[in-house]
């Protein structure tokens, strides 16, 4: 049975991966658009860029994110000088870290989705008097749709999880960045803790898989609505 801080937990969690996908799911299917449908200098460089949280160590993710968005940083300070508002320790600082571990996956997939929409219907659509925006509303976007649910599944299952950025941009505060992972690594640390971290463990398994599959689920449901239209 889940205690009530538990629960609090896994609320925090929700609600940090839930604004971490929304907010960057606009982001990364921009960028996925550009790499997979324009050609440009520096575009090899964009796509290195976007994907350079796959492979950087999150600790460093989570440093460059307080050189860029903390007090001191030089958002950050315009932030805080012009509006108030402060962005690390406190929950919005953890779904900033979470949305940026999150893209390179949701642009991987959008992009892989984007490619392999037929450029000769959207070239039809062209020769039939469509501007280039009602191209993209009417063809480009709708038949990546699959993509779009996967990568935003995914971003989902990857926020779930984040925990090196998270720690060290938002860090780990009780009630307002602890999230899963960083409930299960604090529990590790206490005597008589594991039952506890079993618990919120299972959780967290529950709720990535079931991302998981809700968005195989929507993939598929997607490619066949398509089927059926073309």
């Amino acid at each position: 049975m889940l205690t009530n801080a538990e629960w609090s937990i896994i609320a925090l969690s929700l609600k940090v991966s839930l604004v971490a996908m929304l907010v960057t799911l606009p982001i990364a299917y921009a960028l996925a658009w550009l790499i997979a449908r324009r050609r440009f200098p520096g575009r090899m460089l964009l796509d290195a860029l976007v994907h350079l949280p796959l492979v950087l160590p999150p600790v460093v993710t989570g440093w460059l994110l307080l050189i860029v968005l903390g007090r001191g940083g030089v958002i950050g300070n315009w932030l805080y000088e012009s509006f108030g508002i402060t962005l690390v320790f406190n929950w919005t600082g953890a779904a900033i870290a979470a949305g940026v571990m999150a893209l390179p996956l949701m642009v991987r997939a959008m992009r892989l989705s984007i490619e392999a929409v037929d450029r000769r219907l959207v070239g039809a659509a062209r020769t039939l008097g469509a501007s280039p925006w009602k191209a993209f509303l009417t063809i480009t976007l709708p038949l990546s749709l699959p993509g779009i649910a996967a990568g935003a599944m995914l971003g989902f299952a990857r926020s779930l999880g984040e925990f090196g950025a998270t720690i060290t941009f938002a860090s780990n505060i009780a009630g307002e960045t602890r999230t899963l992972p960083l409930a299960i690594y604090t529990g590790l640390q206490v005597p008589g803790g594991e039952a506890g971290v079993a618990r919120l463990a299972i959780i967290a398994i529950v709720l990535s898989l079931g991302a998981l599959l809700a968005s195989e689920w929507l993939v598929r449901r997607s490619q066949g609505r398509q089927a059926h239209v073309l």
